[in-house]
C-alpha cells in the first residue's frame, strides 16, 4: 500500500494538511470507491497517494460499526503499510473524514426517497431529458454523499458535472447540451418541495 522507503528522521514533520488537500483526497477516495473499472480505481488511488506524499502523508480507509472513515496520517507512522503505535507522536496530525452517512443527519433511506421524489417531479414537470439528469443527480447525491439534492455544495455539483455525469450517467447528446438548464430545474424543484 504505502511506500515507506524514504528516511523521514531528518525532516521536520508536517503538522497539518491544507484543507484543499484534504478535500481533494476525500474526492479522489469517493471517485475510487465508485469507479467500476479497476484501472480507473488504481488511477484515483495513485493520484491520492501522490497528492498526500507531497506532505509526507498516506491514507487508509478504516471500517467500524459507524461505517467507513478515510484516515490521512503521517507516513512515518507506518511500516509496510501497518500503523506502528509507538511512532504516533501527536494524534492531532491525523485527519479523519467520514465516508459513510451524511452531514445532513438524516438516514439514508429517507434521503434517497426524497431525492427520488425530486427526480420524479422533475420528469413529470419538465420531461424526460431533465428527468434523466435528475435521476442521475439523485443517484449521485444519495450514493456518494447520502445528502438531499438541495444540500449539494458547489464542489459536489462540480464533481457531478465533470466526473460523475459524463462517466456514469450515460447521457444523451441532448442531456449534455442541456446539463446546466437541468441542474437549475432540479434545484428549483428540490427547493420548492
Amino acid at each position: 500500500m504505502a511506500d515507506s522507503d524514504a528516511d523521514t528522521d531528518t525532516e521536520e514533520p508536517t503538522t497539518e494538511l491544507p484543507e484543499g488537500v484534504v478535500d481533494r483526497a476525500e474526492r479522489l477516495t469517493r471517485l475510487l470507491r465508485s469507479a467500476v473499472d479497476p484501472a480507473e480505481r488504481e488511477a484515483y488511488r495513485s493520484d491520492r497517494r501522490a497528492l498526500l506524499a507531497e506532505y509526507g502523508y498516506t491514507a487508509r480507509v478504516r471500517e467500524d460499526d459507524d461505517g467507513e472513515t478515510l484516515v490521512c496520517h503521517p507516513e512515518e507512522w507506518t511500516e509496510d503499510g501497518v500503523i506502528q503505535i509507538d511512532r504516533i507522536d501527536d494524534t492531532d496530525r491525523a485527519v479523519e473524514i467520514t465516508l459513510s452517512g451524511t452531514g445532513d443527519g438524516g438516514d439514508y433511506d429517507a434521503v434517497d426517497a426524497h431525492n427520488r421524489a425530486v427526480a420524479e417531479a422533475v420528469r413529470d414537470e419538465y420531461g424526460d431529458v431533465h428527468g434523466e439528469t435528475a435521476e442521475a443527480f439523485a443517484d449521485f447525491m444519495s450514493n456518494h454523499y447520502a445528502k438531499r439534492i438541495e444540500a449539494a455544495t458547489e464542489g459536489e455539483r462540480e464533481e457531478f458535472r465533470t466526473e460523475y455525469f459524463p462517466r456514469n450517467a450515460w447521457p444523451s447528446d441532448e442531456q449534455r447540451r442541456r446539463l446546466e438548464q437541468s441542474l437549475e430545474v432540479i434545484f428549483d424543484v428540490a427547493r420548492s418541495r
